[in-house]
């Protein structure tokens, strides 16, 4: 008998079958469990979650002690994904914060529906349904800072990470695309589960650091059909996930894998899903290749002829920018700047950070220009290869205001 009750309830010895409220301030990675340790108690009553839903007939609790109030009927569980609240717009620095702490959370909640996966069992919905709710979020308030930040991975979390990344990015992309909140989500949805087919393949593999055989790289490219038949076996997943997951590999040219699909053929989802997948894979270092800039991922991607839906292509460079955040630029006055903001104006003209002369080749004060204002003397004269400059701390300059 399974019932929800409020968290003040909560007993030792009760089965745990659902932790309700935001996802975010779960106080554990597992929610089926037999409550017995009194600090997870603790952790339990002081998270700020409001309810769980308790399983009585699994539950181990003595006489003396207190059975759980049910909540009023008229509150039932959460048991798919509601529309929330509008959220307000915020500044980069504010929602970095949350987002590095929301990247944390949502990588190892990834890693945990990814190893069950792994293990034959179907995927979370409701868990994975929290997870794209949070990156919504992060994302309606501030699109820039879970997509940058998401961007920098270990080689022991890429496979998550990417999986957050993607989900954010397909967000984003959707809303610029003037999709519903429903097919937003659904897009997040298929962000987040598009590479649940790389568990069928051996992790030896997948970080190798050479070049792959051909059988290694067949097993690779098994993936999409893999992740296909994982997720048609986990009731309720949309049509339009497992469409993700079948085509993202696809190319608008045809020369994509596993069905060499063209043009219209590939759903618009699935052709968001390439650019997405691709953007966040190429800025990112692997075992094999060091991430390329992402200003100079975004030129290559629009050099690739064939690649990717060019209508898809530009909407997207909308939601990064031309530089995208992290991006290491020169300056007419010949400074040197890291890219920490899009500006309201111009792809163009971001919000810069100097801190380098090339002139004298020492450091500047650190100094903010929103490029757009007309009260700034300066511009962006090129694109700087970060080969040239042996600058350790770039990431920080855009981090360390948050």
């Amino acid at each position: 008998m399974i019932k929800k009750i409020a968290v003040t309830d909560v007993v030792l010895g009760m089965y745990l079958v659902e932790i309700h409220g935001s996802w975010l301030h779960h106080p554990f990675w597992k929610s089926n469990f037999l409550l017995e340790d009194p600090e997870d108690l603790s952790k339990l009553k002081s998270s700020g979650v409001p309810s769980v839903s308790v399983d009585l007939s699994r539950s181990k609790l003595s006489d003396s002690k207190p059975r759980p109030r049910p909540e009023s009927r008229e509150k039932p569980a959460i048991t798919e994904l509601r529309p929330a609240p509008a959220e307000k717009r915020t500044s980069f620095e504010s929602e970095l914060r949350h987002a590095r702490r929301l990247c944390e959370q949502s990588q190892n909640e990834v890693l945990s529906m990814f190893s069950e996966a792994r293990m034959g069992q179907a995927v979370p919905l409701t868990r994975a349904a929290q997870v794209v709710e949070e990156i919504n979020s992060s994302v309606t308030r501030q699109p820039q800072a879970l997509i940058t930040l998401a961007r920098l991975k270990t080689s022991d979390n890429y496979t998550y990470m990417h999986s957050v990344a993607v989900s954010a990015l397909m967000i984003a992309l959707a809303r610029e695309l003037n999709l519903d909140d429903g097919k937003v989500r659904v897009a997040g949805m298929a962000g987040l589960l598009h590479d649940v087919g790389k568990m069928a393949v051996p992790d030896a593999i997948l970080n190798k650091p050479g070049k792959l055989t051909d059988e290694e790289f067949a097993l690779v490219k098994s993936h999409p059909v893999k992740g296909a038949e994982i997720l048609e076996r986990s009731s309720g997943v949309d049509d339009k996930v497992i469409e993700v997951c079948l085509h993202h590999h696809e190319k608008f040219d045809g020369s994509g894998y596993p069905n060499g699909q063209a043009a219209n053929q590939i759903s618009v989802i699935a052709r968001m899903a390439a650019v997405c997948d691709v953007y966040d894979a190429i800025t990112s270092d692997r075992p094999y290749k060091k991430g390329w800039p992402p200003s100079e991922s975004i030129q290559r991607m629009v050099s690739w002829s064939g690649h990717f839906d060019p209508k898809i292509l530009q909407a997207f460079i909308k939601v990064v920018g031309i530089y995208p955040v992290g991006s290491l630029v020169r300056l007419k006055s010949q400074r040197l700047a890291v890219v920490i903001a899009q500006s309201e104006g111009s792809l163009l003209k971001p919000v810069v950070k100097v801190f380098f002369s090339t002139r004298t080749q020492l450091p500047l004060p650190q100094q903010i220009l929103d490029l757009s204002k007309s009260s700034v003397d300066d511009a962006i004269e090129c694109r700087e290869p970060l080969e040239n400059w042996n600058f350790p701390y770039l990431n920080d300059l855009w981090q360390e205001a948050g």
